[in-house]
């Protein structure tokens, strides 16, 4: 099973790179964006999805700073 897992900043936990994107998309001609936030997304093929959460609660997220959201697909 093909597993993808989003992982966002949490709300109020600084965000620079989101910050850096949104002071950029202006300079270059793009209006109207606002509250962006850069994660990362984790593919991966599993086996046994019922470890998923496991996975992303001690590897693939860190839960203090970390949100995250997983999306199985067959």
């Amino acid at each position: 099973m093909r597993a993808r897992v989003l992982i966002r900043p949490k709300a109020g936990i600084l965000d620079p790179q989101g910050q850096a994107v949104e002071r950029a998309l202006p300079a270059l001609g793009f209006s109207g964006v606002a509250n962006v936030h850069v994660g990362r997304l984790v593919e991966l093929d599993v086996q046994d999805s019922t470890q998923l959460e496991a996975m992303c609660e001690r590897l693939l997220a860190n839960p203090l700073v970390e949100d995250y959201e997983i999306i199985e697909s067959a």
